[in-house]
């Protein structure tokens, strides 16, 4: 830099560019303005744009000018500005009524250890304090930020993750820097300590329940089904029309779920650090159904490697068998032992797994391939199987499907008191509870579908804060709305009272809220108990 020298400008066409150098302040503004318009005078562009790339310092003085050129330029750009004057300019408003743009610190990853690598980007062990999660995408700073706003709004939820601290170039793309002191992936630890698999599944799956179990305000976090949708409408061409019009039909009837979903979920994006479990690679966060979760699942396990085995060892680390072992012994830690749902669970993360398969697969020139043609034959046989015998694809967690038989009530007790194991709940409390339960069940056992049979569907959630147990009960059967009927004068003797009505009675007096709704041809009940 030439001493003393505060501005220059280069042009090319309509597009001028000032550059800035070392300190503007009020010792020198008066003469960098003079210059600068004395540049401009000169120029025939209509484009302005302040490189800053070695601007140092920059005072009030140096910000009036920038006021007064935006007023002349209203498209004015100032780029690759350094952390400190990029601080000065948003603290004083200037990124918000022009375009400003944050010079990036330039890192490599060459020889560094990739940790974990997932749909947008690969994460890479950068030293034993840093990792850095280099994006696919070369224009990804729209990523970037999207999934730093996710990753608090998860963070906020009480979900552990790691917040990026900065955003650096990393050759031509960019990077997300977090900080993770010796973390661990769990890939890493089911290679180098293998006997620890069991103990990472049982991390895997609570992590897992307790990111289903979080609700998400409304707008936080993009709806998933849109997405899937998509997947189905393309794969759909593929289909013979009858498979392809169940596809669809059966991808859109999956119902909205405001419950958060990773999008991205294996062992590749969950980190060991201190003893806690990190969950990173936020950029796929969203709400939906668990479905779409699982298919993702099903896919870094199975999936992928189902053709060519040597596919999983090159995403996961470790070989076909382990991950197929950990995919079963995950639906058991998550699911429990009941066979009968584990098989309605992977049935319909298959289906989702294999849509998306193809088409990753198609979009990724697979078809001009012989393994690409093997594998869309493969996934597409199976597709086509599991769409003979599956009708639906919802499978919202924590829910008993049963027959409304009153010999079913054990079972229906049973699956409550199995979400009250971890809870502080009192013996006056569980009664309270499994009163308004029977109760409820007998009572679509008894009227919904009279004289007819039909099924009940038993949901139970528990919240931390505060504690209180939440149970839904929903049947396909006749509307009806038990509030509504009149409460019994329990005042009056034995011979004046009628037959009936304490059961819905009672459940009111043992529950702190009970709504009714009626929707889509489903009566749906729910009852809160506060402990």
């Amino acid at each position: 830099m030439e001493e003393n020298r505060i501005v220059s400008m280069t042009a090319s066409g309509q597009s001028m560019i000032i550059h800035m150098y070392g300190r503007i302040d009020s010792n020198n503004a008066a003469r960098a303005e003079e210059e600068i318009n004395r540049f401009l005078s000169e120029g025939q562009g209509s484009d302005l744009t302040i490189d800053a790339s070695e601007l140092e310092y920059i005072s009030s003085a140096g910000l009036r000018i920038l006021l007064r050129l935006r007023k002349k330029y209203p498209d004015l750009s100032v780029v690759d500005v350094n952390s400190e004057v990029y601080e000065i300019l948003d603290m004083t408003g200037f990124t918000q009524m022009m375009n400003v743009e944050k010079a990036y610190k330039v890192m490599s990853v060459d020889g560094c250890e990739a940790i974990g690598k997932g749909a947008n980007g690969t994460v890479y062990r950068y030293d034993d304090d840093t990792v850095i999660k280099v994006y696919n995408n070369p224009q990804a700073l729209d990523e970037i930020q999207h999934e730093r706003e996710v990753a608090r709004t998860a963070l906020i939820l009480g979900i552990p993750t790691a917040i990026s601290y900065d955003v650096v170039k990393v050759g031509d793309s960019f990077g997300s820097v977090f900080e993770l002191l010796d973390a661990s992936s769990f890939s890493k630890i089911i290679i180098e300590e293998p006997e620890k698999l069991d103990w990472c599944v049982e991390q895997f799956a609570a992590l897992l329940r307790k990111i289903h179990g979080t609700r998400v305000p409304e707008g936080k976090l993009p709806d998933m089904r849109e997405t899937a949708n998509g997947w189905a409408q393309f794969v759909a061409q593929y289909l013979p029309e009858n498979y392809a019009r169940k596809l669809t039909a059966m991808m859109e009837a999956v119902p909205y779920d405001d419950h958060m979903i990773h999008g991205d979920y294996h062992t590749g994006n969950l980190q060991l650090q201190n003893d806690e479990v990190l969950l990173i690679d936020m950029d796929t966060l969203c709400v939906g159904d668990p479905v779409f979760e699982f298919g993702s699942i099903f896919n870094a396990f199975v999936g992928f490697g189902e053709y060519d085995h040597e596919e999983t060892k090159r995403f996961q680390g470790y070989d076909y068998e382990t991950a197929g072992l950990f995919w079963q012994k995950f639906l058991r830690a998550y699911f429990g032992n009941d066979e009968e749902a584990i098989r309605h669970a992977e049935d319909r993360a298959r289906i989702v797994g294999y849509t998306r398969l193809i088409r990753r697969s198609i979009r990724r020139g697979g078809l001009e391939t012989e393994k690409g043609k093997a594998e869309f034959e493969l996934w597409k046989s199976e597709l086509m199987e599991l769409l003979d015998k599956v009708d639906s694809l919802t499978m919202t967690p924590d829910q008993l499907d049963i027959e409304a038989e009153t010999e079913n009530l054990p079972q229906v007790l049973a699956y409550i008191d199995k979400h009250l194991e971890n809870v502080r709940c009192s013996p006056k409390e569980r009664m309270e509870i499994d009163i308004a339960a029977e109760e409820i069940f007998v009572n679509i056992a008894n009227y919904a579908y009279a004289p007819d049979k039909g099924n009940a569907i038993i949901r139970v959630e528990v919240s931390d804060e505060p504690v209180a147990v939440t149970m839904t009960f929903i049947d396909n059967g006749k509307p009806y709305d038990p509030l509504a009927k009149e409460d019994p004068d329990v005042t009056l003797s034995a011979e004046e009272r009628a037959i009936g009505g304490l059961g819905i009675f009672m459940t009111k007096k043992a529950m702190d809220l009970i709504t009714y709704e009626y929707k889509d041809g489903r009566n749906i009940l729910t009852l809160r108990k506060n402990l």
